[in-house]
């Protein structure tokens, strides 16, 4: 089981002809699609996980920490929102809780020292992929929630942003690079480690807030809908 799930890091050259076709993962994902077969988010969250797992954006994953962000904002802005939206309605409860749940498990796989055993130990890197997703998905389908106040839900949205915003703004203005699994691989795509980490939590910290930004109009447009029809 050790080892980097995606495969060495790749050359420039390599890449677009590394695919991921491990079966277990392309099982999964299968039985997925069949799941979310009649729902449009569903499959869309699928095709995402297809992009994050299967795509050369894996591999690449493996050589550059900038790769690693778009990953792991593939799964919580992306993958998890869709698939919160996908699944069966529930009532509002605490929003608080599984917030503080997914901040926790985001900040806590960017501790150096717990994302290095993660991309050399693959029941760990699992491990870090499944907990990602799940706590995001907890979050999003508590803020999509049936009864859920716009208000409350806004908040939320903008404070799931802010704190990965906050996470990306420590890693662009690190004075060092902070990841051993991304101490030399980097040089051969034309960036130092620190170049390549800042570029990481760049898009951690501004291109992320777009999926943020989708998410709100949803349930702004919802909102609006429901006011709609109870005013008619």
């Amino acid at each position: 089981m050790n080892g980097i799930y995606c495969g060495p890091p790749p050359l420039p050259g390599d890449m677009w002809a590394l695919w991921n076709l491990d079966p277990v993962l392309i099982a999964v994902l299968t039985v997925a699609a069949a799941i979310f077969r009649r729902d449009p988010a569903g499959r869309l969250g699928v095709a995402v996980l297809v992009v994050a797992f299967v795509s050369p954006v894996c591999a690449l994953s493996s050589a550059l920490f900038s790769a690693r962000v778009v990953h792991h904002v593939l799964l919580v802005a992306a993958a998890a929102p869709l698939f919160a939206w996908s699944l069966p309605p529930r009532g509002p409860g605490s929003i608080a809780l599984p917030f503080i749940f997914a901040t926790v498990v985001l900040w806590f796989w960017h501790v150096p020292v717990a994302y290095d055993i993660a991309l050399s130990h693959q029941g760990v890197y699992w491990l870090m992929q499944l907990t990602l997703l799940g706590s995001a998905v907890l979050f999003w389908r508590s803020v999509f929630a049936d009864g859920r106040s716009p208000v409350d839900a806004m908040l939320f949205i903008l404070a799931g942003f802010v704190q990965m915003g906050m996470l990306g703004a420590l890693l662009t203005f690190a004075p060092a690079p902070l990841y051993e699994a991304h101490a030399v691989a980097p040089l051969a795509w034309g960036l130092t480690p620190l170049t390549d980490q800042q570029a990481g939590g760049l898009l951690m910290w501004v291109p992320a807030g777009g999926a943020y930004a989708v998410a709100a109009a949803l349930v702004a447009r919802r909102s609006w809908l429901r006011l709609k029809g109870e005013a008619g």
